[in-house]
């Protein structure tokens, strides 16, 4: 795991400032403690920070090929790339490490952009073919790892695997983007491809940017997409035995390492099946990490300990404090833009507990959205039979009427909380399924924001990205589509931005063997009737772990790795709270309605509604700000 950066000149082959390019791979220290070097030639400067993982003797980077005419630069980890050793020596190649890395310069080689189809795994990398004076990136298929670039005005093209690499460039301005606040309060973060800044993109998941001296930057290029084909004709037992076969493998990739190797262990069904699966391979005992909290509304330590004991593993655990508040302000430097995942603090603790014990730790990651597992997919699911019962004509007005006159019950059980389903039933499957997903939805949003931003925002609304992956999907199947959606989304933008940012701070690499591509596309061809039963989420899954696993683990209600912030906002950060919100540095941008947030915050504090997720997420906004401003251009 590393952190890599650098300058390519598209115009032509200017002297790379070296200073400028050691500025850029210091501000990632963090994801590559071990080793740091650079690579400057006539138009191209690479830097890399190594965190050494696999073939820790010769596995340096930037890394060459035989004749020095490819080099690349390399985070994350091609799993398969000891069978694709022998190939490519059999294509002439000479192996000059036993690396990962020395696997990409030679496929390139061979297959050109074509070479990110063979690789199995978790990456980003970019790379320079002198010989064919072209620049090459690309990011994994399901955007593990993280790829960030920016084209200055003078043509040079800067790349990242943080943002914090290409703001060092004294070149790159930060002008924020209207568009990617817009999405932030939508979602709780910018939606690939978009970054908080003007100029500065993601290079999306399993996509490819190939750039050649002297042409206009182009498009990136996707290489893979999953298709929800739900045609597989496997019987329910055989779809178990295929199940538990495909991710012993995934795992057991994902278990090469020459450094202390252990997972995450939560006590959720997701890290105690990979902690399950890791001890069935392995002949020692499994190092697992947990931590839980001294309220017990949110402390699953419990279950974690009781998989820990059955699987006889060395176990850690930390206990947090109820009010563990106090990374608003790391978590705002880690992440470069706004980030509202409150679940980003336990995140952040884990890691640092995990990398006092660890160098690698394989986590659950991805389960929910692969098997089906959470529960806004089963109320998207029966909310589409009254949506496919009634056409949107008569369901706009009915539903939409309900909507408005059915208050908004934020204290009451959630059996009576119906606003947000009326509202939902007037939608299409696209809106409906944005709607439920966001932090603000579009009225709450309408309210939020002054009247001078939403000129700015020129009509514009983070709708429009669900919108652009729906047309993609390519499926009418319900579960599917909002599977879809995730893997496009909530998975990149959320999940795997906050698992890479919080362990990558500890300089831990986190593996995620549920997001598996081969895994994932297998899954894509069983019925969802597999995925969700009845009201069981991951039913094949669970059924494929019921042997290995205490039924109140499978079985319970899940709890969710989340933190108290109704509780936080109305108690030891309410000061703070009224501060960010309703002080000089939110009012000075313009964004917002001064009378909403008011509003906002006098309902949290007396209790009279639950603003807790909007006001984090404008709180965090704050954070980010602050961090901004602390930095020259």
């Amino acid at each position: 795991m590393c952190g890599i950066t650098g300058i390519f000149d598209t115009f032509s082959k200017s002297i790379i400032d070296r200073a400028v390019l050691q500025r850029m791979n210091d501000s990632q220290r963090h994801r590559g403690p071990d080793e740091g070097s650079l690579h400057i030639e006539p138009g191209v400067g690479l830097g890399h920070r190594r965190l050494s993982i696999i073939d820790i003797a010769t596995g340096q980077q930037p890394l060459f090929n035989e004749d020095g005419s490819v080099v690349v630069v390399f985070n994350g980890e091609i799993y398969n790339y000891q069978q694709l050793i022998p190939e490519l020596q059999a294509l002439g190649h000479v192996f000059h490490t036993k690396s990962d890395t020395e696997v990409i310069v030679h496929s390139w080689e061979s297959w050109g952009a074509e070479c990110v189809k063979r690789f199995r795994g978790m990456f980003a990398f970019a790379l320079w073919d002198r010989n064919q004076q072209t620049f090459f990136m690309a990011r994994d298929r399901l955007g593990v790892k993280p790829l960030f670039y920016a084209l200055l005005p003078d043509g040079h093209l800067l790349f990242g695997s943080e943002l914090k690499a290409i703001t060092s460039h004294p070149g790159f301005v930060r002008t924020l983007d209207p568009l990617a606040v817009e999405e932030y309060f939508a979602l709780g973060y910018v939606a690939d491809p978009r970054c908080i800044y003007v100029g500065a993109h993601k290079l999306p998941s399993a996509h490819t940017l190939t750039i050649r001296h002297g042409e206009v930057l182009p498009a990136p290029k996707p290489y893979w997409d999953v298709q929800f084909t739900l045609d597989n004709p496997i019987g329910a037992e055989d779809a178990i035995d295929e199940l538990r076969a495909r991710l012993d493998e995934s795992v057991r990739l994902r278990m090469i390492a020459e450094v202390p190797l252990g997972a995450f262990l939560s006590g959720g069904v997701d890290s105690s099946a990979v902690v399950a699966t890791m001890a069935s391979l392995s002949s020692t005992p499994v190092r697992t990490c947990a931590i839980g909290f001294d309220d017990p509304a949110f402390n699953e330590s419990e279950f974690a300990q009781s998989v820990a004991s059955r699987y006889h593993t060395d176990h850690h655990l930390e206990i947090v404090k109820s009010d563990d508040f106090d990374l608003i302000d790391t978590l705002a430097r880690l992440y470069d833009e706004p980030y509202a995942d409150s679940s980003a603090i336990p995140t952040y603790r884990v890691c640092q507990l995990a990398r006092k014990h660890v160098t690698v730790a394989l986590s659950g990651d991805g389960g929910d959205e692969t098997f089906g597992g959470y529960r806004r997919y089963r109320l998207h699911m029966m909310e589409e039979k009254a949506r496919s019962a009634l056409p949107l004509a008569v369901r706009r007005p009915l539903f939409g009427a309900l909507g408005y006159l059915y208050p908004k019950a934020d204290w009451a059980p959630r059996m009576f909380r119906a606003k947000t389903t009326f509202q939902a039933l007037t939608l299409s499957s696209a809106q409906a399924y944005m709607h439920s997903m966001s932090v603000l939805r579009a009225d709450e949003r309408e309210q939020l924001y002054s009247p001078a931003f939403k000129r700015t925002l020129a009509g514009y609304r983070a709708q429009e990205v669900f919108n652009h992956h729906a047309a993609q999907a390519n499926t009418d199947d319900p579960l599917a589509l909002v599977q879809y959606l995730d893997y496009k989304t909530w998975l990149v933008g959320d999940i795997n931005t906050k698992v890479d940012r919080a362990s990558m701070a500890h300089s831990l690499e986190v593996r995620e063997p549920l997001m598996d591509h081969e895994l994932i596309e297998w899954l894509a061809t069983l019925p969802s009737s597999l995925k969700i039963k009845g009201q069981e989420g991951k039913w094949l899954f669970k059924k494929a772990f019921e042997p290995s696993l205490p039924n109140d683990v499978l079985y319970r209600t899940k709890m969710g790795f989340s933190v108290p912030l109704a509780k936080w906002l109305r108690g030891p950060l309410r000061e703070r709270l009224q501060q960010a919100v309703l002080g000089p540095q939110l009012e000075a941008t313009g964004y917002f309605n001064q009378d909403t947030l008011q509003t906002m915050v006098a309902q949290h504090l007396s209790g009279q509604r639950d603003h807790s997720a909007p006001l984090w997420t404008l709180l965090m906004f704050d954070a980010f700000l602050r961090q901004m401003s602390s930095y020259p251009n």
